[in-house]
């Protein structure tokens, strides 16, 4: 058995979960989200647990064990609290503008930059700290925004310009030496 995949997934009160042919869902006060079963790995809801089992005991089997269960785990888990992550703006005269649901970016290109945002994920500008915070549901729609978001502008290992998470730590390059 796989040590993450044989742990049962406590669901909190307040989310509803329920598995209609290869769809699991699990709906909260933060939102819903729906997760696609992998074919061969049962899921029981009863008594307040969600227990993923295993068909087979192939190799790949055992391996997609776990990761169904902790993507259960992650969707239980944002349907009752959702998930947020930070994007700090570093870099002078680069911003972003909020207006509906586009976010504006001045990165230091010719051009402005314009990202839409999906549906199911909500952001906040504090302008004064240039941070941008996302929030919503789906983890994994929420890492693969704020993803494409630093991408627009990866930070520069010399200046450390650029967009990058809140809690990440950018290693610095050593310049030129310069001539003597």
């Amino acid at each position: 058995m796989s040590r993450v995949g044989k742990m049962p997934i406590e669901i909190p009160k307040g989310v509803k979960v329920q598995v209609v042919d290869d769809v699991f869902t699990a709906e909260g006060p933060k939102g819903k989200v729906s997760q696609r079963l992998i074919p061969g790995f049962p899921v029981k809801v009863e008594d307040g647990v969600v227990r993923v089992e295993r068909t087979s005991d192939e190799r790949p089997d055992r391996a997609k064990h776990g990761l169904l269960r902790a993507l259960l785990a992650n969707a239980v888990s944002g349907a009752a609290n959702g998930f947020s992550r930070a994007l700090d703006i570093v870099g002078v005269g680069y911003k972003a503008e909020i207006k509906g649901d586009v976010i504006h970016f001045a990165l230091g290109y010719s051009h402005p930059i314009h990202y839409p945002v999906p549906s199911g994920v909500k952001v906040e500008l504090d302008a004064k700290a240039n941070r941008l915070t996302f929030s919503s549901a789906d983890r994994q729609l929420l890492g693969q925004v704020c993803a494409e978001i630093r991408r627009l502008r990866v930070p520069d290992p010399y200046k450390a310009k650029g967009i990058k998470f809140s809690d990440e730590v950018i290693r610095r390059k050593v310049g030129k030496a310069g001539a003597k």
